[in-house]
């Protein structure tokens, strides 16, 4: 049985990314047990319809891969009376690259080759760039399809926000949650993405680590100028948030991620995704329960088992500040 500081009562309605679709069931599961009389419910629409509903007074809290910036969305009359959004990260994970090239098991990648693939300035497997970062590979002359998101999303922003951060003089596009880079094969979400990797000779994609453990999918290590190439785990990934900075104003916990690391074991293509709530106004019904629940995500009860779900555990020093401003929600 989990630990929780159980409320007495309440539903709890919530809605948005469909990355944290699997830590959020799992939480709900386990909170559910040990706090029966509180009723948690999480709709994965995407993190652009979690977060409209919840800026319109539909849920208690919406779930969203990047942030939302104060100055861009406000919430309608009535939602957060006295307060405002704020932006509370609750689970990380790695954006992995994962890759179907037969023969090859291990592939290694820098920021430069990884923009110059998904922008279509390299095109075949055997390219210079791609042989001097693999000496031992036998890379075959194969036309390399690059697969990216149809479809808007937080995990395509991430990806390539990296790319503007650890390869700018290269990816020179804007990290939208719309695909900017030029040419390319494109699915409608990561399940897709990774379906058509898995199915495509000589293709490559993006998507959550999860989607790549899932179908068994190669994943390209990234040479970051660490000793050793980076693999897609999550330990690596939790490594990747710990080095990130809070940018966020008083209560608001928005992360800056450091896409240039080259600490050793620090994956640097990472994502949070972040639970939005209102700092002060939430309905007095919704709000115990509102406040257990997202305390218990933050615990070591909630945050410890991530990994065997493919997430990445928040560091201590994040959640410990998130369960801190969960106390102060009013």
């Amino acid at each position: 049985m989990v630990r929780a500081d159980c409320a007495e009562r309440g539903q709890v309605p919530g809605s948005g990314s469909t990355a944290q679709q699997n830590a959020m069931a799992y939480w709900i599961r386990q909170y559910q047990r040990a706090c029966s009389p509180v009723q948690i419910a999480y709709n994965p629409v995407g993190s652009g319809a979690g977060v409209a509903q919840f800026m319109r007074g539909a849920t208690a809290f919406g779930g969203s891969d990047s942030p939302v910036e104060p100055e861009e969305v406000q919430p309608a009359a009535g939602v957060c009376p006295g307060g405002r959004a704020i932006n509370l990260p609750m689970v990380g994970g790695a954006v992995a690259i994962g890759y179907n090239l037969p023969g090859v098991e291990d592939l290694v990648l820098d920021a430069p080759t990884v923009a110059k693939i998904f922008d279509s300035q390299i095109t075949t497997w055997n390219d210079a760039a791609i042989r001097k970062l693999n000496p031992g590979a036998d890379l075959p002359s194969l036309p390399i399809r690059a697969v990216h998101r149809s479809d808007g999303s937080g995990t395509t922003q991430n990806f390539q926000a990296y790319l503007a951060g650890a390869a700018p003089e290269v990816w020179t596009h804007p990290a939208e949650k719309a695909w900017q880079g030029r040419g390319g094969d494109s699915a409608n979400g990561s399940s897709a993405v990774a379906s058509t990797v898995n199915s495509t000779a000589g293709s490559i994609g993006y998507f959550e680590l999860s989607f790549a453990n899932k179908l068994g999918i190669n994943t390209v290590r990234i040479d970051t100028g660490a000793s050793e190439p980076v693999a897609a785990t999550t330990a690596t990934a939790s490594a990747g948030i710990a080095a990130a900075d809070v940018v966020g104003k008083g209560k608001d916990m928005i992360l800056e991620f450091d896409h240039r690391t080259s600490a050793n074991g620090t994956y640097p293509i990472v994502l949070v995704s972040y639970e939005i709530v209102c700092d002060k106004g939430t309905p007095p019904d919704m709000l115990p329960a509102l406040k257990s629940f997202l305390a218990y995500a933050a615990s070591d009860d909630g945050q410890k088992p991530l990994s065997r779900i493919h997430c990445a555990p928040l560091p201590e020093s994040v959640a410990a500040e998130v369960r801190q401003v969960v106390r102060t929600l009013r």
